[in-house]
């Protein structure tokens, strides 16, 4: 089970645009920038992918608390002597924290980073998974139900 942290940065990231005339935000430590991702269900494990497009593997940084994974990446921000004739792309830190339900095994996530995606492959915990209790009785043999 998945779970955004916070549900209203994109409402809030849409109100700055608005206030400030921008059409992009550049993310700093205290406020990061949106970092959009998809998610689903395979089988025994859950895929996760976020669009880091421009950023360097050596930038991106991933770790578990408890059940919380946090990645962060950043992109650098352009010359200062430019002159932009247009700058639409969002430059600077880059955040998201996902609340992993306990379901998932967090001691093994895979992470991987190949065009601009990052993907993460975090596998159902053994406890999670469907299994056979058997039952015994005093008058018939043990049978094994499905759980």
């Amino acid at each position: 089970m998945l779970m955004r942290t916070d549900p209203f940065r994109e409402m809030d990231r849409l109100t700055q645009q608005l206030f400030n005339g921008t059409s992009g935000m550049t993310g700093t430590m205290a406020r990061p920038s949106v970092m959009p991702m998809d998610a689903w269900r395979d089988g025994d494990t859950f895929i996760v992918e976020f669009d880091l497009p421009g950023v360097r593997a050596e930038s991106i940084d991933m770790d578990v608390e408890r059940n919380v994974v946090t990645v962060r990446a950043e992109r650098p921000t352009q010359d200062q002597d430019r002159e932009m004739l247009a700058a639409e792309r969002t430059r600077g830190v880059f955040s998201r924290q996902l609340v992993l339900g306990d379901n998932l095994d967090t001691e093994h996530i895979q992470a991987s980073y190949d065009a601009g995606v990052l993907t993460l492959r975090i596998p159902v915990a053994e406890r999670a998974k469907p299994r056979k209790i058997s039952i015994s009785g005093r008058d018939q043999e043990q049978q094994a139900i499905s759980a």
